[in-house]
């Protein structure tokens, strides 16, 4: 039987209260953050990346690879039904956004350039996510 997610409404005001200024500009208003600059860029600890907005798990860190972008990059999310995929035509590119299924904050986008096994590269902006160490 399929897992049911629970999905997470808040009011702008809501999410502009419980997030950093950089948070609520990328989760919320679909900013980017200059490459190479977030704090999760280089990181390497083991254990889970989490919705910086609803704390939902994302991708788990032994899919993060550095794939030299400037962000951090997954191949894989934690499960098929953690994120949704939409078409972005914003700024005369073709991408696909990615956003966390349960409280629909922007994420990064999904590009086919990732390693095996997926081929996909997730490229997440680091204010995006919050980490949670394996214990």
């Amino acid at each position: 039987m399929a897992e049911t997610r629970t999905r997470v409404h808040k009011a702008e005001q809501e999410w502009r209260e419980l997030l950093t200024p950089e948070q609520f500009s990328v989760l919320r208003e679909k900013r980017t953050e200059r490459a190479f600059t977030g704090a999760l860029y280089k990181h390497h600890a083991d254990g889970m990346y989490l919705c910086g907005a609803c704390k939902a798990p994302l991708f788990k860190s032994d899919t993060k690879y550095e794939s030299g972008s400037g962000w951090p990059s997954f191949y894989q999310p934690v499960s098929a039904d953690a994120i949704e995929a939409i078409e972005d035509n914003k700024y005369g590119m073709r991408r696909v956004e990615v956003v966390c299924a349960t409280c629909g904050s922007h994420l990064g986008h999904v590009f086919p350039d990732g390693p095996r096994p997926t081929g996909e590269r997730y490229c997440i902006n680091s204010a995006s996510l919050v980490f949670e160490k394996k214990n």
